[in-house]
């Protein structure tokens, strides 16, 4: 660059994020780089521009929000629909993509400048680790032979999202999400309003790993179903969480500045 650079301003676009992207081995190995880089370089960030977040950003925040200090905490601003607008006060034109709404492009126009930024996409299933990654889970519970065990987790407002991974030994095992009205009493699969079909998962050769957005408050029942099984009881570890969309701990958020 022919001169020093002792800070930088970051833009994360974060357009397109997902359920899937909470994963929470992903999130701990980000958490990680991130913690190691504020260790190391604790001013080298000037800035940092989140754009285009969706509704379940603030969720995706609080997961990683305390791997940062308050001082990195105040240098992250999620901007509104006038983004462009506001990434021009802060970048030159001529050092800002056109797609972000600057000048520059590649030398063959490419408004994206690929040559110069890596835009990700789907990770190609080649390089799935999937089988090799060790979860450590918080729990473990035996579902004997014929019969299902019930985890109930109370939602107190909308927005919430509920996460779980899970493991069996020796065989697979059934699993689906219900909704009832009331915390602490039983009540039938048939009884209870179903959330995510109960299906069986080969959860003994593959960890199983999912999420739901709470759509509304009540009682989501986590059940694990063995009652097809006559002969074997079914060890389970699993982990299990409820992300809050923490409203008033998110980063600040810029309309106009």
């Amino acid at each position: 660059l022919g001169r020093n650079v002792e800070s930088i301003t970051m833009i994360y676009d974060v357009e397109g994020l997902g359920l899937k992207h909470l994963w929470k081995p992903a999130i701990d190995t980000y958490g990680e780089i991130l913690q190691t880089f504020e260790d190391n370089y604790p001013e080298a960030l000037k800035r940092l521009f989140v754009i285009k977040a969706p509704k379940l950003f603030p969720v995706a925040f609080n997961l990683i929000r305390h791997f940062l200090c308050e001082n990195t905490r105040q240098k992250i601003s999620v901007l509104g629909a006038n983004w462009q607008e506001v990434l021009l006060k802060h970048i030159d034109e001529e050092e800002l993509p056109v797609i972000y709404g600057g000048k520059l492009t590649d030398p063959d126009g490419d408004p994206c400048c690929r040559t110069r930024i890596n835009h990700v996409g789907p990770v190609p299933p080649s390089y799935y680790v999937r089988d090799h990654v060790k979860v450590d889970y918080e729990h473990c519970i035996t579902v004997s032979r014929g019969s299902s065990q019930q985890l109930d987790y109370e939602i107190l407002f909308p927005g919430c999202v509920l996460r779980w991974q899970f493991a069996s030994e020796g065989a697979d095992i059934g699993f689906g999400v219900f909704l009832k009205a009331k915390k602490g009493e039983w009540k039938k699969a048939s009884e209870m309003q179903e959330v995510i079909l109960s299906q069986r998962f080969n959860s003994h050769l593959v960890p199983e790993d999912g999420s739901l957005t709470c759509e509304r408050p009540g009682v989501y029942v986590l059940r694990f179903d063995n009652t097809y099984s006559i002969f074997q009881a079914k060890r389970i570890s699993y982990t299990v969480e409820v992300l809050l969309p923490d409203r008033f701990q998110s980063p600040q958020t810029n309309g106009d500045s």
